[in-house]
């Protein structure tokens, strides 16, 4: 069990006993609000950590005991975003299988507008809040929107896409390890040992742990790692992919395969190699990420990063089931990623 001391300069809340209890936040309400369904060893469990930190029942305690609106809160990024957009429609689908309905607020990725967006969600007694990119996407978490979080965590549960360093919240997200993995030994079993990455910033975790992952597979398969190849940061839009491919055609060793960082990245891409008189994958092998419907508006169609978007929805959905009832959820569930093969990938050309 993790010592709530480590947790020096965070207020505690009922998810914190409940990690050090070993059981989940519904049974540390139940514990606090008498009900009397509580095994007797998780009781004393409970009661125990209660003691040990002179903790007092907030609100969050009281409200998971009340009925329920059957209202979920989700907060993105940008709904615009094709990728944004397939999840939110299959967290609407799952959601409604299970009796919600869902409110949705878009950040535009601006911290102050996702602050007021938990505020108001706060106040509008929704049964939990998702966080799906924003700042929870960040590779450093911001102090100030870690505490107003833990702020609303004391009465509304808050489930997590990405990560929140100092917070106790369910994380449901992708295997940015994995995806990929999946992506260079595809390109590898093809022959390409020139791969180029397109788009993303270090400072979003997701791409700083791909970026790494990139580097970590070419050391593994001794294949000379190109900074000209990796170090050109840039955004997740079809410019960035589109400029960022230009440069790399004017290099002497051009890249055999290159990666977008998403679909509209990997289509910008796509277009700049056609345009300069390329072929793709003749000459270049083009993948994407998140497996939108881009895809298939491009010839040839997209080779894509899939996330298996309903099972992501639907473990979004029964986390907050799981934190209404008495059994334990796992803190982090990771979704497993799977590679769409198209028509953009093929063997490598072999370099001059």
């Amino acid at each position: 069990m993790e010592d709530l001391r480590a947790l020096e300069g965070k207020k505690i809340t009922i998810y914190d006993i409940a990690k050090e209890a070993g059981v989940s936040p519904a049974t540390v309400s139940r514990v606090l609000t008498n009900n009397a369904r509580v095994k007797s060893d998780k009781w004393e469990a409970v009661q125990a950590v209660i003691a040990k930190y002179n903790f007092r029942p907030n609100a969050l305690a009281r409200s998971l005991s009340e009925t329920r609106r059957k209202v979920i809160g989700i907060i993105m990024a940008d709904v615009r975003n094709p990728y944004y957009a397939k999840l939110f429609v299959a967290c609407e689908q799952a959601a409604r299988a299970k009796g919600y309905s869902l409110l949705l607020e878009n950040s535009l990725g601006e911290q102050a507008i996702e602050e007021q967006q938990l505020i108001l969600m706060e106040e509008q007694r929704v049964d939990a809040i998702i966080l799906v990119g924003g700042r929870s996407d960040d590779l450093h978490s911001n102090e100030a929107f870690v505490e107003k979080v833990n702020q609303v965590c004391n009465s509304i549960p808050v489930i997590l896409t990405g990560k929140l360093d100092g917070t106790s919240c369910y994380q449901v997200r992708i295997d940015a390890i994995k995806t990929m993995d999946l992506v260079m030994e595809h390109l590898i079993a093809l022959g390409h040992r020139d791969i180029a990455l397109a788009g993303g910033l270090d400072s979003v975790a997701s791409s700083y742990e791909k970026r790494k992952r990139y580097k970590q597979i070419l050391a593994k398969y001794q294949i000379p790692c190109r900074p000209e190849y990796y170090e050109n940061f840039g955004n997740y839009d079809y410019e960035t992919g589109y400029n960022q491919t230009k440069k790399m055609l004017s290099l002497e060793h051009m890249p055999t395969a290159i990666i977008g960082i998403n679909d509209s990245a990997a289509i910008g891409a796509m277009n700049c190699i056609q345009e300069h008189g390329l072929r793709v994958p003749e000459d270049i092998s083009v993948v994407g990420y998140d497996n939108t419907h881009l895809c298939s508006l491009v010839t040839p169609k997209l080779t894509s990063i899939d996330y298996n978007y309903d099972n992501y929805a639907e473990k979004l959905i029964a986390t907050v089931e799981g934190v209404y009832s008495s059994a334990a959820l796992p803190p982090l569930q990771l979704i497993e990623p799977s590679l769409i093969l198209r028509g953009s990938t093929g063997a490598a050309r072999t370099q001059p």
